[in-house]
């Protein structure tokens, strides 16, 4: 492509193209030279639209941040909250590079969809001190279901099945040295219908029943 063809970079651009970049190869794939290559440019010349890898992260999570909808401050806290929580686990699957760095780095969108989640639970009525529980818990809940969902084998739709004549195969063998891990594995995991996924619907449903209870 010739110099006159070429699309100019600018912040934006280059920002979703680090994106695309984790997205695809996780953060061990990304580098100024990497993101310079993939924008057809040279190295130097990024630093013209980003100061550098801690401004480029900056960046690439504000854009993240910014695909989780916004909770609606006047309406139902619970919709909201549980809204805040499935969008936040969708973002993360589809960018799991993210989930390390959703508790370093704040951005002006991290601080604009704290500041409405904040605004939602007070005018619900939660005091301030439950403001902070509310947030810290569901945070931390959502955000290491979602690190698990990674981590763990199951496929993207939370089965298991695909690994689980390996697991039979291997039954006999744990069952001596794991009994419980084993007949939970055999019990329940590895029954037909068994979505990993279904876990996050008890244990958020748990968290704000735990939450309405106490605004009661």
């Amino acid at each position: 492509m010739g110099e006159s063809t070429r699309r100019p970079v600018t912040r934006e651009r280059a920002i979703l193209a680090a994106v695309a970049l984790a997205d695809a190869g996780g953060m061990d794939s990304l580098s100024m030279r990497k993101l310079a290559g993939a924008l057809g440019v040279e190295a130097m010349s990024l630093y013209y639209h980003v100061k550098g890898k801690d401004d480029l992260l900056d960046g690439m999570m504000g854009l993240v941040v910014d695909e989780i909808p916004l909770p609606v401050i006047g309406g139902s806290w619970r919709s909201a909250m549980r809204a805040r929580a499935d969008s936040t686990r969708a973002v993360l699957k589809q960018h799991p590079w993210a989930i390390p760095l959703m508790d370093t780095r704040s951005t002006q969108a991290t601080l604009r969809h704290l500041d409405a989640t904040i605004g939602c639970l007070l005018e619900a009525g939660f005091s301030l001190a439950m403001v902070n529980h509310v947030v810290s818990l569901l945070d931390s809940y959502v955000v290491g279901f979602a690190l698990q969902e990674t981590a763990l084998p199951f496929d993207e739709h939370g089965d298991i099945s695909a690994r689980a004549e390996e697991i039979m195969a291997q039954q006999e063998a744990m069952a001596e040295t794991f009994p419980h891990l084993t007949r939970l594995a055999v019990e329940h995991v590895l029954q037909p219908g068994y979505a990993y996924g279904n876990e996050f619907e008890f244990g958020i449903e748990l968290l704000l029943d735990g939450f309405a209870a106490r605004l009661d």
